[in-house]
């Protein structure tokens, strides 16, 4: 996980990260949204249409920045990679301002008293159209097309940008940080999969939702699946020493962690093991997880 870097942050400017797309920084930074959330304004910028992907939060100076984006473009779509209220809250007021259609992941609601991180589910979020992996959305020069990638969230969709190479990944895959996996929606043994899917494409560029672009994909991925695997190796291994509660793997495979990211952690960490016993290497009973 990478330092928040020092103000200035660009928040609300458009910034031109390629030829077709945009980036709009959200006011929005915390532990888990590092300098915040990052929407996308896809399209020629001299074009008739274009397509916003993420649109953050519900935050009047954001959406107008937004606005202030596109410009004179009508919005085909705006486009949610998945539901977290960082994410997702935007679309539907600027879905009433623009008259833009709300296309994308599935809507989704979680109810639970388990602990999580900050990223709570939105219950507003109402699209127009879901959908399905292979499906895409189309505009003046640009279409995108959605990449089904559960793991972070059930609904979790990253799109590609056919004309360039580029995939938007909202949390799957992040410029600064691992994705976060929180049961009982996350789910770890997706999350693998997802990453391996990502991994046999050829994409040439990430733009994640937090954190500066990507520009060895492939190799990060490799790499994002080697650390997973790790993180399995060292709860095995703690294991293999004494049966534990989820709390006494934090302060072995953590060290130095921010405190307000414990829950998150302690989360991650549930997410290996509950994967682990679905696959029948471990087991639980009392909140204490041992070997099989």
């Amino acid at each position: 996980m990478a330092g928040i870097p020092p103000k200035p942050w660009p928040t609300g400017k458009a910034e031109q990260v390629e030829p077709l797309v945009k980036r709009v920084l959200a006011p929005n930074p915390s532990p888990y949204t590092y300098t915040g959330t990052q929407t996308y304004v896809v399209g020629e910028s001299h074009g008739p249409d274009c397509a916003v992907i993420d649109p953050g939060p519900n935050e009047p100076a954001h959406i107008d920045a937004i606005l202030e984006a596109v410009a004179e473009r009508r919005i085909v779509a705006i486009m949610c990679t998945h539901t977290h209220r960082d994410h997702s809250p935007a679309a539907a007021p600027l879905s009433e301002m623009t008259g833009a259609p709300v296309v994308g992941c599935a809507p989704l609601v979680i109810k639970t008293d388990l602990p999580r991180s900050d990223e709570a589910f939105d219950t507003t979020y109402s699209p127009d159209r879901v959908l399905e992996d292979g499906e895409a959305m189309q505009g003046t020069g640009w279409t995108l097309t959605a990449v089904a990638t559960p793991g972070h969230t059930s609904n979790h969709l990253c799109f590609a940008l056919e004309e360039s190479g580029a995939l938007f990944t909202g949390d799957h895959v992040m410029g600064w940080s691992t994705s976060v996996v929180i049961p009982p929606d996350g789910d770890m043994g997706d999350y693998m999969a997802s990453l391996e899917k990502l991994q046999a494409r050829e994409d040439t560029v990430y733009h994640s939702a937090h954190g500066e672009a990507i520009t060895k994909p492939r190799q990060l991925v490799r790499g994002m699946i080697g650390h997973r695997r790790q993180r399995e190796n060292q709860i095995l291994r703690l294991l293999g020493e004494e049966a534990r509660p989820v709390s006494d793997f934090i302060p072995h495979m953590y060290k130095g962690l921010d405190e307000r990211l414990i829950p998150a952690a302690e989360m991650s960490v549930t997410a290996h093991l509950i994967d682990l016993e679905r696959r029948g290497i471990v087991s639980v009973e009392d909140d204490v997880w041992r070997v099989l």
